[in-house]
Order: structure tokens, then sequence, then C-alpha cells
């Protein structure tokens, strides 16, 4: 029988007893560790895809004569932030509460890790949320607020401490949250999604509300989240923020999808543009013009060219003796393809 071996991951040794002298030594091989492991695991080489912890198809809800998400599906991968963008109104939140068993989908399906949120094995101790910063007992301290959801939850009441510690509210435990600011409502929100020290979260607009360093922090720990191997989905209509923080985004338009990508993806879809600043600003934008170049003013002295390249633009200035002060490439960034996105969707 194979010795089995022990927790901390290294087989036990065995030790033999003594060798008979006149017993002549054989050599017996057996197969390594790596061996047997790839003997199990397929041909060496094989990569396990990456697994989706969230799964939206053909997810639809319609109020009366309303269409709020419309066929929407997407996939979230484990280990991963996506963010869930979209214009108000788009149906973000109403998709939210679908994944969250919240709301009956009209259509579709909304699965973490194969099944329904309510299917779930505690879901508390699987899935942490945050939908809005209140639904707070204003005559409640947040210390108290979070042992009583942790005891409904049956959660371990010592968790209070050790998440209101991590979301940096630890000073103001014992205050009431009906003086709590939004920002630290977010905060107490964020506790409450991570009390049951959750795989997957699932956060509606969580930096609303909260100023420069809390953002800077909210990043840091969403990143941080993620390199532990949870699953975050973060809805924001906060594109400069999400740009410093995200994977993948999921971009949705009245209700339906509109495309899911990496950033670097979609900035790379986006036309190049060129700014160039000038004395003679009116008379480069006729000669580009003339060739074929596009050109918007941007104050009294630069023009913006679309699709084109800095050689281009230097060219044609330099044929007509034109002086340049500055001339710079630039990339769309992500609140100006979400636009163009999500414009061309409700046109």
């Amino acid at each position: 029988m194979a010795a089995r071996c022990p927790p901390g991951g290294r087989p036990a040794t065995v030790g033999w007893g003594p060798t008979t002298p006149a017993a002549p030594l054989r050599t017996v091989e057996v197969p390594s560790v790596l061996d047997v492991t790839a003997s199990m695991s397929g041909p060496a080489g094989a990569e396990e895809e990456a697994m989706a912890v969230i799964t939206i198809e053909g997810l639809t809800k319609r109020y009366g004569d309303v269409l709020a998400v419309d066929r929407l599906s997407f996939q979230v991968d484990q280990g991963t932030v996506v963010g869930f963008l979209g214009p108000n109104g788009a149906g973000k939140t109403t998709t939210l509460r679908m994944l969250l068993g919240l709301v009956t989908p009209t259509a579709g399906t909304a699965r973490i890790d194969g099944r329904p949120y309510r299917g779930l094995d505690a879901p508390a101790r699987h899935v942490g949320a945050v939908l809005e910063a209140s639904g707070f007992h204003p005559g409640r301290s947040a210390r108290n607020h979070l042992r009583v959801v942790a005891t409904a939850a049956g959660l371990p009441t010592v968790r209070a401490d050790e998440v209101l510690a991590q979301v940096g509210l630890t000073e103001a435990a014992h205050r009431r949250v009906g003086g709590f600011s939004l920002g630290m409502r977010q905060r107490l929100g964020l506790a409450t999604a991570l009390l049951g020290d959750p795989q997957v979260l699932i956060l509606d607009e969580p930096a609303n509300g909260l100023d420069p360093e809390g953002v800077h922090w909210l990043r840091g720990l969403l990143r941080h989240l993620a390199d532990q191997g949870r699953t975050v989905l973060v809805s924001s209509h906060v594109l400069a923020e999400v740009a410093q923080t995200v994977d993948q985004v999921v971009i949705i338009a009245s209700g339906r999808l509109v495309t899911q990508s990496t950033l670097a993806a979609l900035t790379a879809r986006t036309d190049q543009q060129v700014r160039v600043r000038t004395p003679q600003a009116e008379t480069l934008q006729s000669l580009l013009a003339a060739q074929g170049i596009h050109a918007d003013p941007d104050g009294a002295d630069q023009l913006v060219a679309t699709s084109t390249t800095t050689e281009a633009v230097g060219q044609v200035a330099a044929a007509a003796g034109i002086v340049l002060y500055e001339i710079r490439a630039e990339r769309s960034n992500l609140e100006d393809v979400f636009l163009q996105l999500t414009t061309q969707q409700g046109a």
C-alpha cells in the first residue's frame, strides 16, 4: 500500500530494515510524483482553462412595457476584477439584483459557480454583496450592526471587529451609523459583505461618496482580494477609477451587451489622435483638411487631428513652414471609448 503524504505535502520518510549482506541488491524504478501527476492529469503541456465563477446567459427582465435587461450574456472568471459599466438606466443594478436572487428574471439565467444564488450552500460564506449604502439602523453602532448580521447568517460575531479593521472603521466601531458620512457607510457596507470571508464579491457603485484617499484604498483592496483568487464584479460610472482597478470591462446600454473586453484590447480599437500646439492653428487646420486629415480646434492655439500620425501632421506643417510648439500622439481613454460605444448602442 502506498504511503500517504502528511498535510505538509512532503512524503513521510520510510525506514527500511537492515539489509542481509548475502542478498543481492536490485535497483527498483519507482515512478516519481511528477510522473504520477502527469499520468492523472493528461498530456504534458495541457493547461486548465480559466473557470467562470459568474455566468449570465440570456438574462432578460421586463417591467410591463419597459425592457430593463435584454438577453444579456457574459462571464466573470475566477481571480479577476471586472468592471460592469453602463450609463444610468442601462440595467446594471437590475442585473445584479437578479444575480443575487432579489429579482426574478423574465427569462435567462444568472449563476454563481454553476448555481443560482438561492441554491448556494451558506451563501453568506460564498458571496458578499453591496447594492446600496443604506439599510442600516441609524441608532445602531457599526459594530452592533455587523454582529447582528453575523448572527443572522450563522457567522462568528468576532468577525465584526476583524472586518471593521479591514475597512478602516475600527475607531468608529461604537459610533451610531446615523451619524456616518456616505463614504463611511460605503465602508460599512463593504465590511458587511466581507463578514463571511467570501470568494465572490458583487459591488454596486462602491466608490460613491469616497474621498480621493478612500478611492485609492478601495482600489488597493479590490486588487488585493483578486490576488488572493477571489472574484469581484463591480459596477461603476466612475470610469477613470475603473480603468486603474479592473482586469476586464463589461459594457451594457439599454439592457443589452455592448462589449466584454480587456482594457488594452478595448483602447486599441480606438483611433489615434495627434495634438498640436501652434500659433497658426487655423492655417494648419485648412492644410490638414486639404490632405484629408480631420482636425478640430481645442483652444486658441491647439488642434486635435484624428485617424492620423505625428509624422503625417508634422510633414504638412513643415512643408508650409508652420511653427509647432508641441506635437504628440494620444490614445482615447476608457471614458472616450465608453461614450462612443454606448452612444452607438443607444442610437
